[in-house]
C-alpha cells in the first residue's frame, strides 16, 4: 500500500526520496525492518494474550528431559509469523504481482489448516488434531492450485537467454532472449544445469510437450506436502523449526536476488525469471519475522508456533523454491527437514518389519524425530539446536555454491 501511495506521490508532486520505495532492495529493508519490530514487540502481546484465554501446549509424556516443564506454554504461535510477514508485505509489495499473490494464498491457506489442527487439540481436547488424511488433502489442494497458476498463467515466464549470430552480412549480433512460458528448472551440480519437466513426456510424439503439466503439478504436490510436514516434524524443540528455517529463507533470498536481476543472472550464467526481484519483500518480511519470533522461542520457549507456524513455514519455502526455479535443491537446502522426516519413516519402517518378521519391533533410534534421539542419549536441546543450525548454515552455504559449481 505504501509503494502505491508514494508512487504516486512521486509521479504527482515529485516528492523527495519518494522514488526510494521504487527499488525492491529499499522496500524489503523496510519489510525485513517491520516484521522484526512487530514481532518482537507486539509478539510478547499475542503471547500474553495466549496465555490469559488458557491456550497452552498439552505434553505427551515421552520421558524427554525438562519436558513437563513445558506443559502450559502458550501455542499457536505462529500466529506471530503470519502477522508479522502479511504487515510488511501488504505494506511494500507490489500486491499485483502474480507471485506475491502466489505467496498471499499459501501463507493463509496454510496458517488455515495449522489453526484448525491446533484448535482441534487444545479446544476439543483431542491430542491427534486434525485427522491426517485432511491435512494432506489441504496441501494436495494447495498443490494443486499453486502449480496450476505456475503453469498456466501467462505472467510466470522465463527469459531466454542472449544469442550471438552471424548475419548473412558476416556482422555479428546480439540477439536478446524474449520472455517465454517454460517448465524449465535448474538442475544442481550439473554443468547444462537445467532440466525442462516437458522433457519427461516429449517422448510420447510431437507436440506432447504441451502436456508437461502432467509431470509438473505432481511435483509441485509432492514438493509442497512433503516440505510442510517436514518443518511441521523439526518443529519439536526450542528454536529448532524458527531457526532452521530462518537460514533456509535467507539462502532462498540469494537465489531471489540472483534470479530477478538480469545483470546478475547473466553473468552467473543462469535462468532470469521476470517479476520475481518482488519476492524479495516477501522473503524479507519472512526471515524478519522468523527472527522475532525466535526472540520469545529460543529455549526456554515462552511461546510455541504450534501446527500454524510449522505447517505455514514449510508451505511458504516450498512455494518459494519452487517459484525460482530452485525445487530440486530443496533435498540439500532443506537437508534438516529431511533428516526429520526420514528418520520417521525409517523407525516407523523398520519397526513394522521386525515385527511382523520376528514378533516384536525393533527400533533404529532410541526416538524420532531424530533430534528426539539425541535428547534420549543426554543432549541439552540448546546444543541439539545449535548444532542443527550449525548444520543447516552449511547446506545453505552449499546450496549457494551451486550457483558456480556445475
Amino acid at each position: 500500500m505504501l509503494y502505491y501511495l508514494f508512487d504516486y506521490l512521486e509521479r504527482q508532486y515529485q516528492l523527495p526520496g519518494a522514488s526510494l520505495f521504487g527499488f525492491t532492495t529499499f522496500r524489503a529493508a523496510m519489510a525485513v525492518l517491520f516484521s522484526l519490530v512487530i514481532a518482537s514487540a507486539y509478539g510478547r502481546r499475542i503471547i500474553l494474550y495466549l496465555r490469559k484465554k488458557q491456550i497452552g501446549e498439552t505434553i505427551r509424556d515421552l520421558g524427554l528431559e525438562g519436558q513437563k516443564e513445558k506443559a502450559g506454554t502458550p501455542t499457536m504461535g505462529g500466529l506471530i509469523i503470519i502477522m508479522a510477514t502479511l504487515i510488511p508485505v501488504l505494506l511494500f509489495a507490489k500486491l499485483e504481482n502474480i507471485y506475491i499473490v502466489l505467496l498471499i494464498i499459501t501463507i493463509l491457506w496454510m496458517g488455515l489448516i495449522g489453526f484448525a489442527d491446533d484448535y482441534i487439540k487444545i479446544f476439543k481436547k483431542d491430542k491427534q488434531g486434525l485427522k491426517g488424511r485432511f491435512k494432506v488433502l489441504g496441501q494436495v489442494v494447495l498443490g494443486l492450485g499453486i502449480g496450476s497458476i505456475l503453469y498456466f498463467h501467462p505472467e510466470v515466464t522465463m527469459q531466454e537467454r542472449d544469442k550471438t549470430i552471424i548475419t548473412e552480412d558476416l556482422i555479428v549480433q546480439e540477439v536478446k532472449g524474449g520472455s517465454i512460458k517454460s517448465t524449465m528448472t535448474t538442475v544442481p551440480f550439473s554443468k547444462n544445469n537445467e532440466l525442462d519437466y516437458g522433457d519427461f513426456i516429449s517422448w510420447a510424439g510431437d507436440g506432447m510437450d504441451q502436456y508437461a503439466w502432467l509431470i509438473f503439478i505432481p511435483v509441485v504436490i509432492l514438493i509442497v506436502t512433503a516440505v510442510s510436514n517436514g518443518a511441521n516434524l523439526t518443529d519439536g524443540v526450542d528454536g529448532l523449526a524458527a531457526g532452521t528455517s530462518a537460514i533456509i529463507v535467507f539462502a532462498l533470498g540469494v537465489f531471489t536476488l540472483v534470479s530477478g536481476n538480469y545483470t546478475l543472472s547473466n553473468y552467473l550464467d543462469i535462468m532470469f525469471i521476470p517479476g520475481v526481484a518482488e519476492l524479495l519483500v516477501f522473503i524479507a518480511a519472512f526471515f524478519g519475522a522468523l527472527v522475532g519470533f525466535l526472540w520469545y522461542n529460543t529455549f526456554p520457549a515462552q511461546v510455541f508456533m504450534g501446527d500454524t507456524g510449522s505447517l505455514t513455514i514449510g508451505g511458504i519455502i516450498a512455494v518459494i523454491a519452487i517459484i525460482i526455479r530452485k525445487e530440486l535443491l530443496i533435498p540439500l537446502l532443506c537437508g534438516i527437514f529431511l533428516a526429520e522426516s526420514l528418520s520417521v519413516m525409517v523407525q516407523v519402517g523398520y519397526f513394522k518389519y521386525t515385527k511382523k518378521k520376528f514378533g516384536a519391533g525393533k527400533r533404529i533410534f532410541l526416538m524420532s524425530p531424530i533430534h528426539h534421539h539425541y535428547q534420549k542419549k543426554g543432549y541439552h536441546e540448546s546444543k541439539i539446536v545449535t548444532r542443527f543450525w550449525i548444520i543447516g548454515i552449511l547446506l545453505a552455504i552449499l546450496s549457494i555454491v551451486t550457483l558456480k559449481v556445475r
